[in-house]
């Protein structure tokens, strides 16, 4: 593959502080034309599977190489809509998660969880119907209605362009930051293991924040994932994203549940979260030596710090849907990519952060957002841009734009010495004849 195959991964590992020669030791591989979309989603994947592949030979002190197919990426990053279970397919949205037209625009809804369906129907005041839901939306500005939902506690965003997302406060504020961030917040030294497995303890949701823990199951960790008792992961995205890793349940309001979890903390090498900016801040979760990532969906600044998302809505605010869709109606990308993406950068953030504990000690904390990961697959991948590829001619025939002949070398013509002229219009010999 050409260089700017490889562009992306060396993107991502510069991003995470790795050795730049180690990028020599990606290979890469498979069909291609998978996962196709006007922005670069196939790169994206590509790119934060080879990171992720990366540092985790680095950890291991593996020579490699890293082998990347693109069948098996592509495959992974729609892994939600290939599971099976008993044969039954997954559900991957509920009836009230989708767009829906406003009186100014377009409007897209999360709804898949109870507590935020609740929150959709209270804020809008209909019954738990599509076409309720319609027809309340219908009459109301886009904006009007993200604002409503979410002051309700549930999920809904207005459509925006690029150039929208980009003007709005929260738009500057993702644009103004890196990727992701790594920090070592002090001189504590590692938590000792003693030979025992990597524990990593995991507080997320879907779909990001799950892949990450997910992939470090794959790599030998022992996770354990922690949820509220009354309100679980969803069947289907526990099925597909809680492989590899124990669950359990508790409570952090109640005491005994609490001093549990503690325990377990004290205990843990890593600890992933992925709610909302500020919603477990009360738990006090820092502890000496630990590796803490946090993951969420718009960052943990700017007005939109405190709010959910999900990489549906991600795509909307930010103009990906915009980009994605036609004059019509909004698009999406073909996969949950910045999810999936996002997740991939999440274990190999985590990954290079024990790697450099090992000589450097110190405790750990990597940040990434949904929304920046879609600023770096909009802003920082090469595009496929076919004006760069076509050139304009004066001729007989006028002036023409053309593309430019593909049959390239070094030493070889930069183009055509003669443009097409009138049919018929030369002489029927050689030039010199």
């Amino acid at each position: 593959m050409d260089s700017t195959v490889r562009t992306g991964t060396e993107l991502l590992w510069s991003a995470l502080g790795g050795d730049p020669a180690l990028v020599d030791r990606v290979e890469y591989g498979g069909v291609s034309g998978l996962l196709p979309a006007r922005l670069p989603v196939m790169d994206l994947a590509r790119a934060t599977v080879a990171a992720c592949s990366l540092a985790a030979v680095e950890h291991a002190g593996l020579p490699g190489p890293v082998r990347v197919d693109d069948g098996a990426v592509a495959t992974a990053f729609v892994s939600e809509r290939h599971l099976r279970v008993d044969g039954r397919a997954p559900v991957n949205f509920a009836p009230l998660s989708r767009f829906w037209r406003a009186a100014d625009g377009w409007v897209r809804t999360h709804a898949n969880y109870p507590h935020h369906k609740a929150a959709l129907l209270t804020a809008l005041g209909v019954p738990d119907s599509v076409e309720a839901v319609a027809a309340a939306v219908s009459g109301r500005k886009a904006v009007e209605v993200e604002t409503a939902v979410y002051a309700a506690g549930g999920l809904a965003v207005a459509l925006r362009t690029p150039e929208e997302w980009a003007a709005g406060e929260q738009g500057r504020e993702v644009a103004a930051r890196p990727l992701l961030t790594r920090e070592r917040l002090d001189e504590a030294a590692p938590r000792a293991r003693g030979g025992r497995p990597l524990r990593v303890l995991d507080l997320t949701r879907v779909i990001a924040g799950p892949v990450a823990t997910r992939t470090l199951a794959l790599l030998g960790a022992d996770v354990l994932r922690i949820d509220p008792p009354g309100n679980p992961e969803l069947p289907d995205q526990h099925a597909d994203t809680d492989v590899g890793k124990r669950t359990a349940a508790l409570d952090l309001g109640r005491a005994s549940d609490r001093r549990t979890f503690d325990e377990l903390l004290d205990s843990a090498d890593v600890l992933v979260t992925g709610y909302r900016p500020g919603a477990l801040d009360r738990f006090d979760l820092e502890r000496p030596g630990l590796v803490t990532a946090r993951l969420s969906a718009w960052g943990d600044y700017g007005p939109w710090g405190g709010r959910r998302g999900f990489d549906s809505l991600v795509q909307v605010a930010t103009g990906i849907a915009a980009v994605e869709g036609s004059a019509a109606e909004p698009g999406a990308l073909p996969a949950q990519a910045l999810d999936h993406g996002t997740g991939y950068l999440l274990a190999a953030a985590v990954l290079r952060s024990l790697t450099e504990q090992r000589t450097e000690g110190g405790s750990r904390l990597v940040r990434l957002a949904l929304a920046q990961t879609g600023h770096w697959l909009t802003h920082s991948l090469p595009r496929y841009e076919p004006e760069r590829y076509l050139v304009e001619t004066e001729g007989p025939l006028g002036r023409l734009r053309h593309a430019v002949s593909p049959v390239s070398y070094e030493g070889g013509p930069a183009g055509w010495t003669r443009a097409p002229g009138l049919p018929g219009a030369d002489a029927p010999k050689w030039p010199g004849a």
